[in-house]
């Protein structure tokens, strides 16, 4: 079977091919290089024995994408990763994202609908919980007015899959609504590689405690939660990976209920940013260098999942820590820099 992975190369998108092709699926690769590199290519080639096929493209090209599914007529599914992903830059960028967040998945959607077989993951994200009254927090917690232009694309992108399966019966979809992936792959082959700045905590983290960043800043320390600093329910790369070859698998078995599913991907526990930064010392002897700072625009004070519907229906739960996501996070980086 002939899975296209759109943003392939990124950080969770090559920890899924990996996954895809350790199960044996034979595996197409879209990505337009905009926050990745083609070296990504050689790590998941490296890990598997196999090199997936791969096109750079930009899927905002309409055309580009009508072209290549004519070319890729039996993909039997796709997951799309293709995205910008960051909260704080989507606050300064909002129509970067709303172009690329929206229209490629319209794209998408428009070509798929014209295979034999219609299967489809897409990947949101808690941010379209926004602030939660309630934590854990369920599938069945209200769809809030978004906190970033990031969330919104996530909520709006949802909608979208959800109206395109209400008519097309054909269509089979599930919206898997991540927490926060970090780590990177055991083998330190791939892992988390931003260009530029790290908009995430934990590549911040490693870049500055191997002396490419100055001091880490903590977004605030006046939260109201126990140490004052935001909470996340921290998921490791390699599991988030595996739910999606999952997810798959219920589609292609025509497992699902419904024709549009959703399912919460996290550990179902939170950690503060301080307890993340104590983890990263402990695994790596390391001290940080990092100071309180303000708050950032568009933050939730706290966010983690209940996993039941994962764990029940998808039969999958995590199984790796925050330690040891820590600790492959610390590998990785210091094997990019040699």
């Amino acid at each position: 079977m002939k899975i296209l992975v759109t943003g392939g190369l990124g950080y969770i998108g090559s920890h899924t091919v990996v996954e895809l092709q350790n199960e044996g699926y034979d595996v197409v690769i879209i990505d337009n290089l905009q926050n990745s590199s083609i070296e990504v290519l050689e790590g998941v080639t490296k890990i598997t024995g196999v090199k997936p096929l791969f096109e750079e493209l930009d899927l905002r090209d309409k055309s580009k994408v009508h072209t290549f599914f004519k070319k890729h007529r039996d993909i039997t599914g796709v997951i799309h990763f293709a995205a910008s992903k960051a909260v704080g830059e989507s606050v300064e960028q909002p129509l970067h994202y709303y172009e690329n967040n929206i229209n490629t998945l319209v794209y998408v959607l428009q070509e798929l609908s014209k295979l034999e077989e219609q299967n489809f993951i897409f990947s949101s994200s808690c941010t379209v919980y926004g602030q939660a009254d309630e934590l854990p927090i369920d599938e069945n917690a209200p769809i809030k007015l978004a906190a970033s232009p990031y969330g919104n694309t996530k909520q709006i992108g949802e909608e979208i899959i959800k109206d395109a399966c209400k008519v097309d019966a054909d269509l089979n979809a599930i919206a898997l609504r991540y927490f926060n992936p970090i780590g990177a792959h055991s083998s330190a082959c791939i892992g988390e590689l931003p260009l530029g700045v790290p908009q995430n905590l934990v590549p911040f983290i490693t870049q500055s405690a191997i002396g490419l960043r100055g001091e880490l800043q903590v977004f605030g320390n006046d939260y109201p939660t126990p140490d004052g600093t935001c909470i996340r329910d921290y998921i490791h790369v390699v599991d988030l990976a595996k739910a999606h070859v999952v997810a798959l698998q219920r589609l292609l078995t025509k497992k699902n209920l419904t024709n549009y599913e959703t399912f919460n991907l996290g550990t179902g526990k939170g950690s503060s940013v301080l307890e993340v930064i104590q983890s990263f010392e402990k695994v790596s002897n390391q001290k940080l260098n990092y100071k309180i700072a303000d708050r950032r625009a568009g933050d939730v004070i706290s966010a983690y999942a209940d996993t039941t519907k994962a764990n029940t229906i998808l039969g999958w739960k995590t199984e790796l820590t925050l330690e040891d996501a820590m600790s492959s996070a610390w590998k990785w980086e210091q094997n990019i820099r040699k």
